[in-house]
C-alpha cells in the first residue's frame, strides 16, 4: 500500500463511526399512536362544523345525500342537525339517541344501524379509542397531521351491520366512510370543523332539556 493512501478497514470504520454519530445526533421519531390520537381528538371542549353524509345504496344509481351541521361537546355528547333534504334534529349521548319532536326531544330504540352509526360517530368524533376497542380491531397509520384509522368489528352484532370502517383525519376527523355488510356504504364528510371553547347559549339548552 502507497503511503498516503488509506486502508479499506480503516476507511469502513470511519463511515461506521459517522454514520452512529449521526444517529445520536438525530431527534427520535416516534410511531403515532391510539393514545396520541385520542388525546389530540379530545383535545377541544367544542368542535362544531358543517356535515355531508352519502349514503350508497346497491339498488340506486346516485348515492342520497344529507347536509346539515354538528356540535360536539367533550363532556356533554354530540348534536346532529340534518337541515337537507329533511330537516331532523339527534342528540346522541351516554343515555341514547333522542331526536327532537314538537314536544321536546324523544328518546329512539337503540339496536338499529342508525342508531349503530350514532354511536359509533360519537366515539370516533371523541377520540374514544377504548371505547371502540371492545367492538372492534383498530389499525392507526400515518401522523397527527394526516392519519387513517381502520376499525374492522369484532363482536358479533356489529359483523352484522358493518363489514369495516375507515376514518381519516388530521387535527380533527375529517372523513369517515362505513362499509355495510350487505354491501351498501356511507360516507360523512366533515370539511370544516372548527375547534371551540365554549357551547352557545342555545347549545346548552338543547344538551340540557
Amino acid at each position: 500500500m502507497k503511503s498516503g493512501e488509506r486502508s479499506p478497514t480503516l476507511h469502513r470504520s470511519r463511515i461506521a463511526s459517522g454514520l452512529l454519530l449521526l444517529l445520536l445526533l438525530t431527534p427520535r421519531t416516534y410511531a403515532f399512536d391510539l393514545d396520541q390520537l385520542s388525546a389530540q381528538l379530545a383535545k377541544p371542549a367544542v368542535v362544531r362544523g358543517p356535515l355531508i353524509q352519502e349514503k350508497h345504496l346497491r339498488a340506486l344509481p346516485q348515492p342520497l345525500t344529507s347536509r346539515g351541521q354538528f356540535v360536539l361537546s367533550r363532556d356533554l355528547g354530540l348534536l346532529w342537525q340534518l337541515q337537507s333534504p329533511l330537516k331532523q334534529d339527534y342528540r346522541i349521548n351516554s343515555q341514547g339517541i333522542a331526536k327532537r319532536t314538537p314536544s321536546g326531544w324523544q328518546q329512539q330504540p337503540g339496536q338499529d344501524v342508525a342508531a349503530q352509526q350514532s354511536r359509533l360517530f360519537l366515539a370516533v368524533l371523541k377520540g374514544d379509542h377504548s371505547g371502540l376497542s371492545k367492538d372492534f380491531q383498530l389499525q392507526l397509520s400515518g401522523t397527527a397531521e394526516a392519519w387513517q384509522l381502520r376499525l374492522v368489528p369484532n363482536s358479533v352484532l356489529l359483523k352484522q351491520i358493518f363489514s369495516r370502517i375507515q376514518i381519516d383525519g388530521g387535527a380533527l376527523v375529517q372523513r369517515i366512510e362505513l362499509h355495510e355488510t350487505q354491501g351498501d356504504h356511507s360516507v360523512l364528510r366533515l370539511p370544516e370543523s372548527q375547534a371551540g371553547a365554549a357551547l352557545t347559549e342555545q347549545e346548552q339548552r338543547d344538551f340540557a332539556q
